[in-house]
């Protein structure tokens, strides 16, 4: 029987994007912005770094301005539903949208393309947030560092997975690349972002997991921690 080991390796780089548009307004001035609500969309599931990350900034945004700023999640396909969503809304500026690096890595993944261009579909606003990316798992799994953690893998190769966010994720990547590097036999579990993962590997559904966070959860142990670059 497969083990679900959770390993989590967390960044998350976000970038705040809005739909590409030749005007920030519809009508009239600028200073006219925002007239009505405007949706921030995040491409993933509700409680992971993106989503808290965006809410903090929806309310900071609608003090400011005055108008609501309404995050909406729209998971699915590694970000790709909720961004190909937004690539398809009008470009009046009302609809923005919080990525990380699945956005530009994504369409180099997928044989038959991703339902949006992202230099042509977008235009970028700013730099959001960027967080570490860390290497957790369930407290019962019997590895306090990474060094014992790749000795309990290799001893038992079939037997341990671990989750990832989303398929392209910085988090994704860092899981793939540590098994190649030491030559691990782990199964990816993907999920439709890092609340779900983080979830699953807390109830011992997935010990090992790769993941964005805000911190690690103190009901696991922190085997690694890397600053991500981006």
């Amino acid at each position: 029987m497969r083990t679900t080991v959770r390993i989590s390796v967390g960044s998350a780089a976000l970038l705040l994007a809005s739909i590409c548009c030749a005007q920030t307004a519809p009508t009239g001035s600028a200073s006219a912005y925002p007239a009505r609500a405007v949706r921030v969309i995040v491409p993933f599931s509700a409680a992971g770094p993106s989503d808290v990350i965006a809410r903090v900034v929806a309310q900071k945004l609608s003090e400011s301005f005055g108008q609501q700023f309404l995050v909406e999640n729209l998971p699915g396909a590694g970000g790709n539903t909720g961004t190909a969503r937004a690539a398809k809304s009008p470009a009046d500026g009302y609809t923005i949208l919080i990525v990380s690096t699945g956005f530009i890595v994504n369409p180099s993944l997928y044989a038959k393309g991703v339902p949006y261009d992202p230099i042509k579909d977008f235009a970028p606003i700013t730099l959001v947030a960027a967080s570490p990316n860390v290497l957790t798992v369930n407290p019962e799994v019997p590895a306090r560092t990474v060094q014992e953690l790749i000795a309990l893998v290799k001893a038992n190769p079939g037997k341990y997975s671990f989750a990832q966010p989303a398929t392209g994720s910085t988090p994704h990547l860092n899981g793939e690349l540590f098994k190649l590097a030491f030559g691990l036999d782990l199964a990816t579990v993907p999920f439709n972002g890092a609340g779900p993962a983080v979830t699953s590997t807390i109830g011992g559904t997935r010990r090992s997991r790769s993941r964005r966070c805000r911190r690690p959860s103190r009901t696991s142990r922190t085997a690694s921690c890397v600053r991500s670059p981006y």
